[in-house]
């Protein structure tokens, strides 16, 4: 598959198809319902993608563990404000997971890097298993980028967060929305021209 098609395939199973059952669920089902509707699409896919390739995807299993996360956090006995902080509060505890996967000998963005490489030909996985031990600039690059995304990803969240608990409730959804989608097409740029980058001078 050529990169351009993954980076499509990967919004469309993680980000469109969601929102999608999220939206139209929600005026009937209400907002627990809608949640579990957006991890339908996640969920199918997984199982597709393992049933059909023997390959397990990363990126949505991570994607469909927030959406597990926030879903116990509207049904817990929490109060109101920590319900309505919900998916800006399991967005941070992502970022942060990010971070301390720079502890363990492979972070977090190496297995989302080896899940996309993985569909590209069968083996791909291995080679980038060989190289991760032989280029060390690659362990450094797939390191920064790790860093970078967690820090990002919490410093979204901790303003969501910010934005439920000081704005008006009027412009709580609109403002948090535009901070989301900034920055997560700021990361998303970041990383393509990263990765040219990197490929350039190897």
């Amino acid at each position: 598959m050529i990169p351009s098609a993954r980076y499509v395939l990967a919004f469309v199973v993680n980000v469109a198809l969601p929102a999608l059952a999220y939206r139209v669920a929600l005026p009937n089902w209400g907002i627990a319902s809608a949640l579990m509707a957006s991890g339908v699409p996640l969920l199918a896919w997984i199982t597709f993608d393992f049933a059909r390739f023997r390959h397990f995807d990363a990126l949505s299993a991570i994607v469909l563990a927030s959406v597990a996360l926030s879903l116990a956090l509207l049904t817990s006995p929490a109060g109101r404000w920590l319900r309505e902080a919900r998916e800006p509060l399991v967005g941070g505890f992502i970022g942060v997971l990010f971070l301390l996967s720079l502890l363990v000998k492979r972070p977090l963005v190496f297995y989302l890097a080896r899940s996309t490489l993985a569909r590209e030909r069968e083996g791909r996985e291995r080679e980038f298993d060989e190289m991760w031990l032989a280029r060390p600039a690659l362990a450094r690059s797939i390191r920064l980028m790790t860093v970078v995304w967690g820090i990002g990803l919490v410093a979204e969240n901790a303003i969501r967060v910010g934005i439920v608990g000081y704005v008006t409730d009027h412009d709580v959804d609109r403002l948090s929305t535009l901070v989301r989608y900034g920055t997560y097409a700021g990361l998303t740029a970041w990383t393509i021209l990263y990765r040219r980058a990197y490929i350039k001078n190897q």
